[in-house]
């Protein structure tokens, strides 16, 4: 790897919003270190798209609770290159009533997004620390800002990665790295395909679901040099849906 390049790490970034934020990066002159866990294909899908704009794009195969995989992975990634920018974007949903869910439905579902969080960041901050700049933005949801039934395990998680955004932002401000979340509503991904989509639309001002370009839009600006008084917030993306 050169040094010298910009890198950004995106976990999660084989499809959907996490592909978006990558081949946006990619646009803005970045690097890209693409974070999957199972879908090759896709994947590689998207690294040949990065390339194609005439970035590089290393691939790294693991599952973000999987600590020892996150520390060899990373091992070789930080030999090489000191990212400038994480975006902690790896998660998924296994939604139902309290009073019914098993112990895997929790753990998975807070082990993703909080574990996958921890284990992923702590590698990045000493090198980012060590050079005194960096980027890190975590993707929430609004679920984590008020709570949506049914999904009382998928909102503990969010509203938990909401409170480390801003905890870690008052550790680390004073290295010049910035901390922030990026909190999606109702955006059109596999995740929301199987919604009731006409009932929801209409919860929301703008009438429609957002796209994940539009999501990576907002990560792009706080990975920006115009973003460089901003720190510790969140950044909502939801067409109004809650204000």
């Amino acid at each position: 790897m050169n040094s010298s390049s910009a890198y950004a790490l995106v976990t999660g970034a084989s499809r959907g919003i996490g592909a978006a934020i990558a081949l946006g990066l990619a646009a803005d002159g970045f690097d890209i270190l693409l974070n999957y866990r199972s879908c090759d294909a896709a994947a590689e899908a998207v690294a040949e798209q990065v390339r194609s704009m005439g970035r590089t794009c290393t691939l790294l195969k693991f599952d973000v609770c999987d600590t020892p995989a996150v520390d060899a992975a990373l091992d070789g990634v930080l030999s090489g290159c000191t990212p400038e920018v994480l975006v902690n974007n790896a998660g998924f949903a296994r939604d139902g009533l309290m009073a019914m869910m098993d112990e895997a439905a929790w753990k998975g579902v807070l082990g993703v997004h909080l574990d996958g969080f921890f284990n992923v960041t702590r590698r990045i901050l000493p090198a980012m620390i060590r050079k005194r700049r960096g980027r890190i933005v975590n993707i929430a949801s609004t679920s984590g800002e008020t709570g949506v039934g049914g999904q009382t395990n998928y909102s503990a998680a969010k509203a938990g990665l909401i409170g480390a955004t801003k905890a870690l932002a008052k550790e680390v401000g004073r290295r010049n790295i910035l901390v922030n979340a990026v909190s999606p509503g109702f955006i059109e991904t596999d995740m929301t395909s199987e919604l009731p989509r006409e009932q929801l639309q209409a919860l929301v001002p703008l009438k429609r679901f957002g796209t994940a370009e539009e999501v990576a839009h907002c990560v792009r600006f706080l990975c920006s040099p115009r973003a460089a008084y901003i720190t510790g917030q969140v950044l909502s993306i939801n067409g109004g849906v809650h204000m």
